[in-house]
């Protein structure tokens, strides 16, 4: 991998600063450890930026290049947030706070856009202007949003965004920059089917919300498996089934069913939602019970913009990286999407992983209790973002 000496030389710096945020995790919109770390950093290295961007936590900071001729600008985005886990003991940087740690590398990305700052600051060879992205609450998928509305455009206006993310399932430094979609839209349904309950011992009299919800989850099972098109990618899981008082003599009144459904398309989305309430209700309907049903998009799909993928895609090249373009894209949910409705730009998965050791903790998957930033991926991630904004904003 071919990362200049000037930034290999850092890794130690931001290795220490990247575990510091690994011991202190905090969940969205909560992200004061890290922002006050990333706050103080940027001020000492006289790197302008504003706080309180889509919340008291995020951050945008400013560095101007040499010139700025071409009146270009670019914005490169880092997520903050921790997740409700609880962390496996295996480091000597674990989480101090029971319950919660960074299971998704965003403590990792944020060390990694923070290097990439103090480069840049340091090292201005490019003409224009770049927007360091900190951004709060990835992982209940409201930050974007919440920058967006906040006026991060207005205020900030680039011509083009990037993210990136480590990504454990792919050996250390291989890039993986899909031409499209990338990641899947998140939505969440529930259907709470409503019966008649009553004695277990007499059945034909009542309306039974088990047996019609088993129906429901069945039924459900056809949108995906006989209604869509199989080169249209597209998942319905059923992850919650609730209903009984804990008797088991009695049937309940009602049972709620709640699950999720990912897709690349919005379209498709569409013709699922209506697809869920309308099989729902007429099986309800056909044992005389009746539904409520609910369907609440979170995140919509992450779709790159093809001709900055294969920008973005040289780019790594120049590296010495393995780079795939058609790697598969995950069902895996990311409000960077967000921002790509707004400007163009792309989503960069880079493999973490240890080849030949697949028990390690920087092999283990994402939102794992064992899992853990590979540190090693700082330098390679601050030397891509780099060349990204020397290559884009050239002299």
């Amino acid at each position: 991998m071919k990362i200049r000496d000037s930034i290999q030389s850092m890794r130690s710096e931001f290795t220490s600063y990247r575990r510091q945020m690994h011991e202190h995790p905090q969940t969205s919109f909560e992200e004061s450890f890290a922002s006050d770390l990333i706050a103080s950093k940027l001020s000492t290295w006289g790197i302008d930026f504003e706080r309180g961007v889509g919340g008291e936590t995020g951050i945008v900071a400013t560095i101007h290049g040499q010139s700025n001729l071409s009146g270009k600008s670019i914005a490169l985005r880092a997520d903050m947030d921790a997740l409700d886990i609880t962390e496996t003991p295996n480091k000597d940087w674990v989480s101090k706070i029971i319950g919660k740690m960074h299971g998704c590398g965003h403590d990792g990305h944020s060390a990694s856009l923070l290097s990439t700052a103090k480069y840049l600051k340091e090292n201005n060879n490019f003409d224009g202007i770049v927007y360091l992205i900190f951004q709060p609450a990835e992982e209940s998928g409201e930050g974007a949003r919440a920058m967006i509305k906040n006026g991060l455009f207005e205020r900030f206006p680039c011509d083009a965004i990037y993210a990136m993310h480590n990504w454990p399932y792919t050996p250390l430094g291989q890039f993986n920059i899909n031409l499209g979609p990338t990641m899947a839209s998140v939505d969440r349904f529930e259907i709470i089917v409503k019966g008649n309950g009553g004695h277990a011992s007499k059945p034909h009299t009542l309306i039974d919300p088990i047996v019609i919800a088993a129906q429901i989850t069945s039924g459900l099972q056809t949108i995906i498996s006989r209604e869509t098109d199989p080169f249209d990618p597209a998942v319905l899981s059923i992850t919650n089934i609730n209903g009984g008082t804990g008797a088991f003599n009695v049937i309940p009144d009602q049972v709620t069913l709640s699950g999720t459904v990912r897709t690349y398309s919005n379209t498709l989305k569409a013709e699922i939602e209506k697809r869920i309430g309308e099989i729902s209700s007429d099986i309800a309907k056909s044992y005389g019970a009746t539904t409520n049903y609910t369907y609440t998009s979170i995140i919509g799909p992450t779709v790159n913009n093809p001709e900055h993928a294969k920008m973005c895609a040289g780019i790594a090249e120049t590296l010495g990286a393995v780079v795939r373009t058609d790697g598969n894209p995950s069902m895996g949910g990311e409000d960077f999407g967000a921002f790509l409705q707004i400007k163009p730009g792309a989503y960069i998965k880079i493999g973490q992983a240890i080849e030949d050791d697949k028990e390690h903790r920087c092999s283990q998957g994402l939102h794992n209790a064992r899992y853990d930033f590979n540190d090693d991926l700082i330098p390679i991630a601050t030397e891509y973002w780099v060349r990204l904004v020397e290559n884009v904003l050239k002299g």
